[in-house]
Protein backbone atom coordinates (compact mmCIF):
# COMPACT_ATOMS: atom_id res chain seq x y z
CA UNK A 1 0.00 0.00 0.00
CA UNK A 2 1.22 3.32 -1.34
CA UNK A 3 1.86 6.48 1.23
CA UNK A 4 -0.04 8.46 -1.49
CA UNK A 5 -2.36 6.54 -2.85
CA UNK A 6 -3.59 9.60 -4.95
CA UNK A 7 0.04 9.55 -6.85
CA UNK A 8 0.75 5.92 -7.15
CA UNK A 9 1.54 2.59 -8.61
CA UNK A 10 -0.21 -0.91 -7.43
CA UNK A 11 -0.43 -4.91 -8.99
CA UNK A 12 -4.16 -5.73 -10.22
CA UNK A 13 -5.52 -8.11 -7.99
CA UNK A 14 -4.92 -10.91 -10.28
CA UNK A 15 -1.45 -10.11 -10.70
CA UNK A 16 -1.73 -9.77 -14.66
CA UNK A 17 -1.73 -6.03 -14.91
CA UNK A 18 -0.83 -2.45 -12.63
CA UNK A 19 -2.38 0.96 -12.38
CA UNK A 20 -0.76 4.30 -12.25
CA UNK A 21 -2.98 6.64 -10.16
CA UNK A 22 -2.47 10.01 -10.73
CA UNK A 23 -5.39 12.00 -9.43
CA UNK A 24 -3.65 15.69 -9.67
CA UNK A 25 -3.88 15.35 -13.68
CA UNK A 26 -7.68 14.69 -13.53
CA UNK A 27 -7.97 17.36 -10.76
CA UNK A 28 -5.72 20.09 -12.97
CA UNK A 29 -7.61 18.99 -16.35
CA UNK A 30 -11.24 19.56 -14.69
CA UNK A 31 -10.30 23.10 -13.55
CA UNK A 32 -8.83 23.59 -16.79
CA UNK A 33 -11.77 22.85 -18.80
CA UNK A 34 -14.25 24.49 -16.11
CA UNK A 35 -11.71 27.64 -16.24
CA UNK A 36 -12.61 27.84 -20.13
CA UNK A 37 -16.05 27.16 -19.79
CA UNK A 38 -16.42 30.03 -17.23
CA UNK A 39 -14.96 32.61 -19.79
CA UNK A 40 -17.98 33.34 -21.78
CA UNK A 41 -15.92 34.19 -25.12
CA UNK A 42 -14.28 30.71 -25.01
CA UNK A 43 -17.76 28.72 -23.95
CA UNK A 44 -19.14 28.25 -27.14
CA UNK A 45 -16.06 26.71 -28.83
CA UNK A 46 -15.68 24.28 -25.48
CA UNK A 47 -19.21 23.30 -25.81
CA UNK A 48 -18.69 22.48 -29.66
CA UNK A 49 -16.08 20.70 -29.10
CA UNK A 50 -17.43 18.59 -26.30
CA UNK A 51 -20.54 18.15 -28.66
CA UNK A 52 -18.00 16.90 -31.41
CA UNK A 53 -16.56 14.25 -28.57
CA UNK A 54 -19.98 13.71 -27.40
CA UNK A 55 -20.44 12.53 -30.95
CA UNK A 56 -17.46 10.48 -31.57
CA UNK A 57 -18.01 8.28 -28.41
CA UNK A 58 -22.03 7.75 -29.02
CA UNK A 59 -21.01 6.28 -32.18
CA UNK A 60 -18.58 4.49 -34.26
CA UNK A 61 -15.38 6.29 -34.28
CA UNK A 62 -12.85 6.25 -37.18
CA UNK A 63 -9.06 5.48 -36.87
CA UNK A 64 -7.98 8.41 -35.20
CA UNK A 65 -11.32 10.28 -34.58
CA UNK A 66 -11.17 9.78 -31.22
CA UNK A 67 -7.99 11.18 -30.84
CA UNK A 68 -9.03 14.39 -32.68
CA UNK A 69 -11.80 14.90 -30.82
CA UNK A 70 -10.18 14.87 -27.88
CA UNK A 71 -7.33 17.16 -28.66
CA UNK A 72 -10.06 19.47 -29.80
CA UNK A 73 -11.51 19.62 -26.84
CA UNK A 74 -7.93 19.92 -25.18
CA UNK A 75 -7.27 23.21 -27.36
CA UNK A 76 -10.47 24.49 -27.18
CA UNK A 77 -10.28 24.45 -23.60
CA UNK A 78 -6.55 25.41 -23.71
CA UNK A 79 -5.38 22.77 -21.60
CA UNK A 80 -2.29 21.82 -20.33
CA UNK A 81 -0.15 18.73 -21.23
CA UNK A 82 -1.28 16.29 -18.66
CA UNK A 83 1.82 15.82 -16.55
CA UNK A 84 2.60 16.58 -12.80
CA UNK A 85 6.18 17.10 -11.26
CA UNK A 86 7.58 15.15 -8.67
CA UNK A 87 10.45 15.42 -6.19
CA UNK A 88 13.24 13.18 -5.78
CA UNK A 89 11.23 11.66 -2.67
CA UNK A 90 8.33 11.04 -4.79
CA UNK A 91 10.56 9.81 -8.05
CA UNK A 92 12.11 6.88 -5.18
CA UNK A 93 8.71 6.17 -3.68
CA UNK A 94 7.34 5.80 -6.83
CA UNK A 95 10.45 3.76 -8.33
CA UNK A 96 10.18 1.06 -5.53
CA UNK A 97 6.34 0.84 -6.16
CA UNK A 98 7.03 -0.21 -9.83
CA UNK A 99 9.80 -2.49 -8.92
CA UNK A 100 7.55 -4.13 -6.29
CA UNK A 101 4.66 -4.01 -9.22
CA UNK A 102 7.02 -5.42 -12.24
CA UNK A 103 8.42 -7.91 -10.14
CA UNK A 104 5.03 -9.73 -9.92
CA UNK A 105 3.92 -9.08 -13.23
CA UNK A 106 7.03 -10.93 -15.41
CA UNK A 107 7.43 -13.41 -12.52
CA UNK A 108 5.60 -15.76 -14.65
CA UNK A 109 5.62 -13.99 -18.08
CA UNK A 110 7.50 -15.88 -20.56
CA UNK A 111 7.64 -13.04 -23.11
CA UNK A 112 9.06 -11.27 -20.19
CA UNK A 113 11.68 -13.49 -19.20
CA UNK A 114 12.98 -13.95 -22.69
CA UNK A 115 13.05 -10.48 -23.77
CA UNK A 116 15.07 -9.56 -20.93
CA UNK A 117 17.18 -12.32 -22.09
CA UNK A 118 17.44 -10.79 -25.48
CA UNK A 119 18.31 -7.62 -24.14
CA UNK A 120 14.83 -6.41 -25.85
CA UNK A 121 11.84 -4.15 -23.71
CA UNK A 122 8.01 -5.41 -23.70
CA UNK A 123 5.23 -2.98 -24.52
Amino acid sequence: MSTNPQLSIELRSDWLKGYLRADQIRTDTLVQLVAQWADPDARDEVLDALDALAAVITGTPREGELDAAVEAVEDAASMDTARIEIDGWTCRRLFAELSKVASKLNRFNPLARSARQDGRRTA
